[in-house]
């Protein structure tokens, strides 16, 4: 088995192979995809192996895109003769052979499409252990006849509340959302929720002919006619007489002249409501959703379920209540069930304060006394001694199952809450706990950075899942940028040396020591260091933010202070409060006082499926006058579509549309810097719109894109794609990497600043036509960065990032970290909510919240330098930051 290093220009396909007699090995030979080059590797089973490298270095290349989805693709072959074409259309991995290789299960950190109805306790199944619970133990009103798990589903016509559907929220479209600005007649488009160009028209047109008033204020129109206008669900056909007065109109029906057609009214509101339900169209259906206000179902109170599942109790509260619990306390309410202690299976059984005085409350309108005494639940005919069974055994099960969750630090998650709100990382955790419980046996799990976003104290959770699966006779192949990870693996392959087309070969495949020896390794310069190099001379602040009184979650009327002029992190582990406080209620309250919401890279409106926003309680005590900018740099996707890309998110792209205008060609063509535009019809492809893709309907399976096959991927028609600026052609500019482009782009200043911060942020690895879907959590927020320093920051910013090294191996954590301290050395001030060690070590200034998560947290533990919070004994956080300090704390 050899372990020496490539060199960086070794065109040599890499080869690390073992003897081929020896079994228990997944032979993978000629791997090509994406920056792969011609790699041979062997990869044992039955072990723990982590896949390292740069970002963009083509370890994910190997272990998802070409290891798991060679096995999806062989299942799918054998599930259906049918399902081969499909797969064909897909694409199989650019690979020569792969032999010994297992059925694969993926868990990654894509969230597939986000839906409300989909929570913590439907991804876990925990869900359907509940409804079990309360179909077959729990207690009913006298006289109601039992019901079915069924009942209980929010999801299911039996069981959804009759009022919201089952979605927990309603949903009106009021007069003074569709009329914004009712001094504005009909004709000047007072009715904003119409559409605005012929559909808006032909509305207009059709009341004209029904004898409306189109040209008088909208204010001064007749309530009832509003009213119809807007409310109405009649659909009356009328003749239109397009480009005709109300005068003329009225002469030509008078006459019975023939129409421009017969049209067809709709009111307001039955559009709004009609186009958001059935829309394909995201931009369609997102400025629609203006026009509508989501509020809580007064009829289930936000529980989404029919009255009859709610008026079932367990342990003396509705399922509604139960599912509003944390993990941790829904195990202390099941603990004694699952022990057989059924006396505590009442209302003292539920220790949140708030939930007993709803049950309480619950008993009053029902005309009981409101007391907590405990029944004797045993004598009730709803606890028989089958029901007592059925509950112990269906609690048993979920308390292991709950274990299991909050054994992986997400004890703080309540079942109800809907996974668009979950983090990626979060999401993963919650898959990863559903395998355990799966006793699946010789099958590889390929995961994507399991780490992410938990701290290093839940890490060791994270191990011993990890750990279990291979012991029940699983591999684990888990891409990983956290070095503790890496130093417990059976097995390391190293991929590199760099990123994209610098990147693809396999530096090493063995036993993690034996990267030491390799030189051209960048992971193993960070993974045998003897300690984390740190900055200079912590810097002092300039004045402080003072927080005072801040509500939100499980924050309290807590006070925190942020030096100003100084780079912060905040940590504390998964769950504890450091989003709440500062992603959430230092946004809000900074960006209220200076009289707008935080700036956004990505300014995405709320879903009005999201659960309604917290209130924030708290004021800012000082500090606001040394605040003028306020940037929120956040992981959200630049995009949801193919269309949105790295060049145009930045705006890089306008200029380069210029450039290809102004040449000679285009010039003599007539065309315009529109004409390079994907966006635009005259320039773009007429198949795929610009898209480059077309959405592929997989029957069973979701949706995918397949290249174009007009275009096959350009984007553009041939005459656009016929103009050439350097010999390119706008197509072949967007498959530029930005380290390519820097080199082809180098006399063109406007272009030139938005590539050099990209790569110098650690991105020249990605294509300037990168779609937004391919882009993870933590490239997209680099974009959103990268983005923000080519501008002129005017004034004293303060720069918001909530945890920036997700994703990040540690040689481009160092390249982040130059640029935020860049921004920190010009004025500004930088906070981040951060989990990586050696980020927390290089701070000026550091704030650790806790001790716990969930209830157990939401508290200041220690605030100072980072020697001084990590002698702090009662900080969950001190021991790790210590060890990173070298033990100099």
């Amino acid at each position: 088995m050899t372990t020496a290093s490539r060199t960086p220009d070794d065109a040599r396909p890499s080869s690390f192979t073992v003897d081929p007699d020896l079994p228990g090995f997944v032979r993978v030979r000629g791997a090509r995809e994406h920056n792969l080059k011609d790699v041979d590797v062997d990869i044992p089973r039955d072990a723990l192996v982590v896949f390292t490298g740069v970002s963009g270095s083509g370890k994910s290349s190997l272990a998802f895109s070409t290891l798991y989805a060679e096995a999806q693709r062989r299942y799918f072959e054998s599930v259906a003769p049918y399902a081969r074409r499909l797969i064909d259309q897909v694409g199989v991995p650019d690979v020569d052979s792969i032999e010994g290789l297992p059925p694969a299960v993926a868990l990654q950190q894509q969230r597939g499409t986000p839906s409300t109805r989909s929570s913590v306790g439907s991804v876990t199944t925990l869900s359907s252990l509940i409804r079990m619970l309360y179909s077959r133990a729990g207690s009913y009103p006298a006289g109601q006849p039992m019901l079915y798990a069924e009942d209980f589903s929010p999801n299911l016509p039996q069981g959804a509340c009759p009022e919201c559907h089952g979605l927990g929220r309603v949903y009106e479209v009021p007069e003074e959302l569709m009329v914004p600005d009712d001094s504005l007649t009909i004709r000047q488009r007072a009715i904003a929720a119409w559409p605005l160009a012929w559909g808006g028209q032909n509305q207009r047109d059709i009341l004209v002919t029904l004898g409306y008033d189109v040209d008088t204020p909208w204010r001064d129109l007749p309530k009832k006619d509003r009213d119809w206008i807007l409310f109405t669900d009649e659909q009356p056909t009328a003749p239109v007489y397009a480009g005709l007065t109300p005068a003329e109109t009225r002469l030509a029906i008078k006459r019975k002249v023939e129409p421009s057609y017969q049209g067809t009214f709709t009111g307001a509101r039955r559009y709004v409501q009609h186009t958001f339900a059935t829309t394909q169209s995201a931009l369609m259906k997102k400025r629609v959703a203006r026009f509508m206000r989501g509020s809580p179902c007064p009829l289930c109170e936000g529980k989404r379920l029919k009255r009859e599942a709610l008026s079932v109790t367990f342990a003396g509260v509705d399922i509604g209540e139960l599912s509003q619990m944390s993990l941790l306390r829904l195990a202390e309410v099941l603990r004694p069930v699952a022990a057989g202690q059924f006396d505590d299976a009442s209302d003292n059984a539920v220790l949140d304060p708030k939930l007993r005085a709803s049950a309480r409350k619950k008993r009053i309108d029902a005309g009981g006394s409101g007391h907590d005494a405990a029944p004797d639940v045993r004598a009730t005919p709803n606890l028989s001694v089958e029901k007592r069974l059925a509950a112990q055994r269906i609690a048993q099960d979920l308390l292991a199952r709950v274990s299991t969750l909050t054994e992986l630090g997400l004890g703080y998650l309540a079942l109800d809450r809907s996974t668009p709100s979950l983090s990626s990382g979060e999401l993963q955790r919650l898959r990863l706990a559903t395998q355990l419980g799966s006793q699946l046996f010789g099958v590889i799990y390929v995961l994507d950075e399991p780490s992410a976003g938990l701290h290093p104290a839940d890490s060791e959770a994270l191990f011993t899942a990890l750990q279990q699966l291979k012991a029940s006779g699983n591999s684990l192949f888990v891409v990983e940028h956290d070095l503790e990870t890496m130093r417990r693996a059976d097995w390391l392959i190293d991929v590199g040396p760099a990123a994209g087309e610098h990147g693809g070969h396999v530096l090493y495949s063995g036993p993690p020591e034996g990267l030491a020896k390799v030189g051209a390794s960048q992971t193993g310069k960070h993974l045998f260091a003897s300690h984390t190099e740190l900055r200079g001379e912590r810097r002092s602040a300039t004045d402080w933010l003072r927080l005072e009184g801040i509500t939100r979650n499980n924050l309290t009327e807590l006070s925190a202070e942020f030096p100003l002029g100084c780079f912060t992190s905040v940590t504390g582990i998964s769950g504890s409060g450091k989003s709440s406080l500062v992603s959430q209620a230092l946004l809000e309250l900074v960006g209220a006082a200076l009289g707008r919401p935080a700036v956004e890279a990505d300014q995405e409106e709320s879903s009005l499926e999201d659960d309604a926003p917290q209130p924030t309680g708290g004021h800012i005590a000082g500090g606001l006058a040394s605040i003028k900018r306020l940037v929120q740099v956040d992981q959200k996707p630049i995009g949801r579509t193919p269309r949105s890309n790295l060049a145009t998110y930045t705006g890089l792209f306008d200029n380069v549309r210029k450039l290809f205008a102004a040449t000679p060609a285009a010039q003599k063509a007539g065309y315009d810097a529109g004409q390079f535009s994907f966006n635009v019809a005259k320039g773009r492809c007429p198949v795929c719109e610009g898209e480059g893709f077309v959405s592929v309907e997989l029957l069973f399976m979701p949706s995918v894109y397949a290249p174009c096959p007009t275009c096959h991927g350009a984007r553009y028609n041939p005459d656009t794609l016929a103009i050439r600026w350097n010999a390119l052609s706008i197509a072949e500019v967007l498959q530029l990497t930005v380290e390519q482009a820097v080199d082809v782009f180098a006399e063109q200043p406007g272009v030139l600043r938005s590539l050099t911060v990209l790569r110098d942020i650690g991105l020249g690895y990605l294509r300037l036509g990168q779609p937004a879907t391919e882009l993870s959590g933590g490239e997209a927020q680099r974009i959103k960065l990268a983005t923000e320093l080519q501008r002129n920051q005017r004034g004293a910013t303060l720069y918001v990032l909530d945890e920036p090294t997700t994703g990040l191996h540690p040689t481009d954590v160092d390249r982040l970290l130059t640029q935020l301290n860049a921004l920190v050395d010009g004025g500004h001030s930088v906070i981040v909510v951060e989990h990586e060690m050696r980020v927390v070590a290089q701070s000026d200034w550091v704030i650790d919240i806790g001790p716990g998560a969930g209830d157990k947290g939401g508290n200041v533990v220690a605030c100072g330098t980072p020697e001084e919070v990590a002698r702090v004994a009662d900080s969950r956080t001190a021991p790790f930051l210590s060890k990173v300090l070298g033990g100099e704390a």
